[in-house]
């Protein structure tokens, strides 16, 4: 009886010991996609001329969106939604990179990126392809765009992807944000991979 006493006692103590050694998985409320074999990279020149990659950024959580400045609705509710959720993450803020990825390279020139884009928060970057290059990228992102409603050669709308892929500061990819989530959720879930890092 008392060996039995015993091993419950000892089968007891290692399972707490268990549960207070594994941590919890982060909760995040965006699609956590972690380990998906795709949006590996990209090659894309910001609105200020610079040549930039995924590693460009290396140390800092980044968040890159698929829009175009013309856009009457979801690109601009993004940028603002995403401008929000920075003010609340305070100093942490600075570890993030919004990176806003034209898929109109017809009529957003890099002078008008730099216009639109930090007009939401400074330190977002308007990023451009020629059209062949963006494919490829569009391509890599599982990202589709489309003309639409065209009234003639510079008049137009287009239909694409609205969600937002974000890394975390290894440079993994790890969530997809939907289109219409709040800066609460938003901030919460870049303050998991922040404090994470």
């Amino acid at each position: 009886m008392r060996r039995a006493v015993v091993a419950g006692c000892v089968v007891l103590a290692l399972a707490m010991a268990g549960c207070q050694r594994t941590p919890h998985p982060p909760v995040f409320q965006a699609t956590d996609i972690t380990g998906a074999e795709f949006a590996r990279d990209f090659k894309l020149t910001d609105h200020n001329g610079q040549s930039r990659t995924l590693a460009s950024f290396k140390g800092k959580v980044v968040a890159i969106f698929f829009g175009y400045t013309h856009c009457p609705d979801v690109c601009p509710t993004t940028l603002a939604d995403f401008a929000t959720a920075l003010k609340q993450l305070g100093p942490l803020a600075d570890r993030v990179q919004v990176l806003f990825v034209t898929v109109d390279p017809q009529r957003d020139t890099p002078a008008l990126l730099k216009q639109f884009v930090p007009a939401f928060d400074p330190r977002f970057l308007g990023m451009v392809a020629d059209a062949d290059a963006l494919k490829a990228i569009a391509k890599e992102y599982k990202v589709v765009y489309q003309k639409t409603s065209v009234k003639d050669a510079d008049n137009y709308l287009i239909d694409h992807s609205a969600g937002t892929y974000v890394y975390d500061a290894q440079g993994r990819l790890r969530l997809l944000m939907p289109y219409g989530s709040s800066p609460d959720v938003i901030a919460h879930d870049l303050k998991i991979l922040l404090e994470s890092s």
